[in-house]
């Protein structure tokens, strides 16, 4: 157990960053920020942030020394600065769990032993593979790289196979990656809603679940998760449930795992994981009576998981993404809004700026929006 008092550190300074410490600092412990950048959201909140590129061993050895436990705000690492570190200090979750969430071929086949379905995907390497999977699995499709998406970024839509020079253009021309492959093509699925799982793993394999949360997404970017979801998400949630948990214990996955789901009218259709806290668990702050951070935080130091009862009738969290966070005045004068701004200063296009939550409680008459 690594008792409060003790050093967490975090790899990376965003907002997931942020909230974390946060949560942390909730439960009596410090936390040290390594991140590329001279500063973030988390700058605010950290007690100490070193700037050091992730392949610099020297600075990440100097890190290691000065934290009791290391995990990090996203998969965007490299798996090999995990393990390195890994190598001088406790690093949950492990570098086996970023290994397979950074690279989606590997996660795909992954939930595939396990006896997950995913959309129908081929590898590609390069203009003519991609031409070839196309007249594979056929258009609708998406084009993805393998490595470094999230937000819809590194995506390229087809609607029908004459698309295919231009979404290999639109995704960068990615060059061959070592031991892998830049991209895959996914057959587009039929889905009538979207959703996650959120669960929480301890050391000791104890799992703490969420509320499904039903998703909604706008240029491929979170707008707003809401539970309890639909009864179509509810009746298909045991499943993913049950596949996520299996994910967890493969990989012997230590801090929140997010898995993100299609409901079809076939079942539930994997789609994506997450080894950390998630946009979609940003409900549980208020909505939940143990948040995703400060369970991420217990099971990463070897505490008892808290409870992931809801704490109202029905939760909506939405991101204010760009310029909707220059609604933060009316939110605040919003008796049911709980608002959360991340301290970014430019509200560029696209980018999470904050969110809000609204929590329905009858005693107090809080309701969120219909």
């Amino acid at each position: 157990m690594i008792p409060p008092g003790s050093t967490v550190g975090i790899l990376g300074g965003g907002q997931l960053g942020r909230m974390l410490a946060v949560a942390a600092a909730q439960l009596g412990y410090r936390t040290h920020v390594y991140a590329p950048e001279a500063s973030g959201p988390a700058t605010e909140v950290a007690a100490e942030w070193t700037q050091g590129r992730f392949e610099d061993a020297d600075a990440m050895r100097a890190f290691a020394a000065k934290v009791d436990i290391a995990t990090y705000e996203f998969e965007n690492v490299d798996p090999h600065a995990v393990a390195y570190l890994s190598g001088r200090v406790a690093v949950a979750p492990s570098a086996r769990s970023l290994e397979i969430s950074h690279y989606r071929p590997a996660e795909k086949t992954v939930v595939a032993e396990l006896g997950g379905r995913t959309a129908e995907w081929r590898p590609v390497d390069g203009p003519d593979a991609l031409r070839r999977a196309v007249d594979e699995i056929g258009a609708p499709a998406i084009l993805k790289t393998t490595l470094f998406g999230y937000d819809g970024k590194g995506q390229a839509r087809l609607d029908e196979p004459a698309d295919a020079e231009a979404a290999w253009s639109a995704i960068g021309r990615p060059h061959p990656i070592e031991h892998g492959v830049p991209a895959i093509l996914e057959r587009r699925v039929d889905f009538r809603a979207e959703f996650s799982v959120v669960l929480a793993r301890s050391a000791a394999g104890e799992v703490a679940v969420y509320d499904t949360p039903e998703n909604v997404h706008r240029d491929g970017i979170l707008h707003t998760s809401t539970v309890p979801a639909s009864p179509l998400v509810l009746d298909q949630a045991p499943d993913a449930i049950a596949l996520a948990t299996r994910v967890a214990e493969r990989l012997g996955h230590i801090g929140v795992l997010t898995c993100e789901f299609f409901a079809t009218e076939d079942g539930p259709v994997f789609n994506e994981m997450a080894p950390r806290v998630h946009n979609s668990g940003h409900w549980t702050i208020e909505g939940a009576v143990t948040s995703q951070f400060e369970n991420h935080i217990r099971a990463i130091c070897g505490l008892p998981l808290g409870s992931t009862a809801r704490t109202g009738d029905r939760v909506v969290m939405e991101n204010l993404i760009g310029h909707e966070a220059d609604r933060w005045p009316d939110l605040l004068r919003d008796p049911a809004a709980h608002l959360h701004l991340y301290g970014k200063r430019d509200a560029k296009p696209g980018r999470k700026m904050g969110h809000a939550t609204w929590v329905e409680r009858p005693l107090t008459g809080s309701k969120p929006p219909r």
